[in-house]
Parts: structure tokens; sequence; C-alpha cells
């Protein structure tokens, strides 16, 4: 790394937010995906994704696809006729048609000539529903085990979930909210649910001790950002995760490690309602144009000034920056700047806003992959 001074830039503030003023957070909205989108009417796709995930032939997709567009038909029409006295129903892939519930054998005749096959059940939906409101009622007491909880229609109970071991927990839980016990089945479990997320450039995250940053490019096994914005171990929700690297003072990058649960796109938030695709990271030179997103103040662009700059922050000296005449604001930190399709680097600071323009820094890229052996997503 060349560290040549290039100029000393007090004044230069980094851009997590909280570090240097607060500001509202803007309303986010989710990219489209940028490729055309397949037609409602082509069922194709739908079938080879059938085939791949539930092991079905060609065929076997089809008559599926075919024999659930009429349940949904059936489902609609007893739901209407059963009223009150309706118990559930569930689509049974080996039946290839619905099976409706109903608490009252003389409701058979009604089931079968609508086309599903009946069952005898002891609850109604409604009594269920009732049940999971009347636990929704009492979440603040239940105990940290308890996952969740939902109406399982076909069968026919309420069921939560708890961590293995905690079964007893729960139905204590389940006894303080007055709820009828035969309704309900504790189920252990070692589900651990978490909020998933499309990791997209230019999206929030927050810190675990508090401040918001902006995700910069989503690599294999998370995403990379501005290393100001957390020391390694640093917990950070939406998404959930930790930074596994950081460097900061010298360098301004670091890498935080999601869950593999979470959605890793190519893309760079525009905040238009559409995403800029990353293709890979060939460096521009000097003069080219170069856009940045971030949290704050979303989708701005410029041209790049100069390499290799080194910056003078309160915080400590960061060498090795890009200066651009792109404008950001505290909360932009972290986030992308991209010319073309192909990613430059994460917001490091700079000075101004995107009221009266300013200059803003960013860490290159290629250097943050490089330092911790990251493959950059690309589309």
């Amino acid at each position: 790394m060349n560290r040549k001074t290039a100029a000393r830039l007090i004044a230069s503030v980094t851009l997590a937010a909280g570090t240097a003023m607060a500001f509202t957070l803007p309303a986010t909205a989710a990219p489209a995906a940028p490729d055309s989108v397949v037609p409602t009417t082509e069922a194709d796709p739908v079938v080879k994704a059938m085939q791949r995930d539930l092991g079905l032939t060609k065929e076997q997709a089809e008559q599926r696809l075919r024999s659930e567009a009429e349940a949904r038909k059936v489902h609609e029409a007893v739901t209407a006729d059963l009223g009150a006295d309706f118990a559930g129903a569930h689509y049974d892939a080996a039946l290839g048609k619905l099976v409706v519930g109903v608490t009252d054998a003389a409701e058979f005749d009604e089931v079968r000539a609508a086309g599903a096959k009946p069952r005898l059940v002891e609850h109604t939906v409604a009594d269920l529903e009732q049940a999971a409101a009347a636990l929704d009622a009492k979440e603040n007491s239940a105990p940290e085990s308890v996952t969740g909880w939902y109406v399982d229609v076909e069968a026919n109970s309420v069921v939560v979930t708890t961590a293995v071991g905690t079964a007893e927990q729960a139905e204590r839980f389940v006894d303080r909210a007055g709820v009828d016990a035969d309704a309900v089945a504790v189920v252990e479990s070692k589900e651990s649910p978490r909020a998933l997320m499309d990791i997209i450039g230019g999206n929030a995250y927050y810190m675990g001790s508090g401040g918001r940053c902006s995700i910069g490019f989503a690599v294999q096994g998370g995403f990379v950002t501005a290393g100001h914005c957390g020391t390694t171990g640093t917990s950070t929700s939406s998404p959930t995760g930790r930074f596994a690297g950081s460097s900061f003072p010298g360098n301004d990058y670091a890498f935080v490690q999601t869950g593999s649960g979470d959605t890793l796109r190519p893309w760079v938030n525009m905040y238009n309602g559409s995403a800029r695709v990353v293709s890979g990271s060939s460096e521009a030179p000097v003069g080219s144009s170069v856009c940045r997103s971030g949290s704050t103040t979303g989708w701005h662009c410029g041209t790049i000034q100069a390499k290799n700059q080194t910056v003078r922050y309160a915080e400590g000296t960061v060498y090795g920056l890009t200066r651009t005449n792109v404008c950001a604001e505290p909360g932009d930190s972290g986030g992308s700047f991209i010319s073309g399709n192909q990613a430059q680097g994460m917001t490091s600071g700079g000075s101004g806003n995107c009221t009266w323009g300013g200059t803003t820094y960013f860490q290159p890229v290629n250097e943050v992959l490089n330092a911790y052996g990251l493959r950059l997503i690309t589309g």
C-alpha cells in the first residue's frame, strides 16, 4: 500500500450514523430485480423448480399444479358452505385432492359433493384461531425457550414450538394463557428463528452497540463495509451478523459475516425501485463517473478525482482512499461506490452534505477482498 501523504484533511468526518450527528432514517424501498420477470402464464420455471425441490418428474409436477388449482376452487367453496363448522383443510399430494375437516359427520356428503375428502376432527378453525389469539395476548410472558406457535389444520391443533428440554415451561405458558391444553401440541424443536434478508449494496444495517451504516457489496458469507462502523466481534442486526474482520484506522474496511439463510444479491440499491447489477470489481481510472448508494441519502453520482488519498480523521489517519466529488452524509458509511457495473469501494468519510455538495472518499473494494480472501457476488 502506498502511504505517501496526499493531503491532511482534518475537517473530514467518517459517515456512520451517530458518529457525527443524528439523521432521520429514510424510507427504504426494496429494489426490484433488474432482470425481466417471467410472465405468470409461463409455467416452465415453476415446473423445473418443483422437479428440483420436490423430487418430481415433469409430468408429476404438471399434474400437481392442475390438481392444486382445482383444490383452491374447492377450498373456497367449502369454506363458504360450512361457515362456522369449517375445521380446516389441506391439500393431500398422495390423494391429489383437498382434505376438509368437519366437526359433524352429517356434513360428509356436502364435502364429498364439492370434490373433497371429509375428515372428522374435534376443533373448528375458529376454535384454534381463538386459542392462538390467546397465546398472542400473553406473548410478553412467554419463556425465552418458546420460539413460536401456529395453527396446524392437518393436526387440528395449535402447535407451540419450544427448545429441546423445555416442554414443561411451554406447557405452563399455555396454562397461564388460559388455553385448553387439548387444543395445543407442544413440540420441542431446534428451531432458532431470525429474520432472513436480502443482502444488497447500499441498504442499511445496524450495529449492536447502536448506530447505522450501509452495506457495501455482498460477498460469499456476508458483506463488506467500512471498518469504522464496527470492530471485530461487533454484532449487527437487519441483517443479523457479526464483524468477522475490521481494519480502522490505517484502512477503512470490514467483513460482516451473516447467516446462511440470508440471500446474497449481486445488486446495488439505486433507491428508485430498481438495482444496479454488480458484474466485477475492475478499478476505474481517475476522471471516470462513479455512483454511490447509501441508506441516508440514497443514490448519488459524480467523478473520481484522485487515488491514494491520505485522510486524517479525528479517529486516526487512513491511507490509500479514493477521492470523489459525490456527496454523502452520516449513515451512508460503508455503502457502495460503483462505476458502470464494476464495484469500486465502500464509503469512508468526507465533508459537506447532499444539499450543498461535498467531497467523499471510498475504500477500494479489492483491498478488502484480498485481505480476507473474499469472493464478490456478481451477476
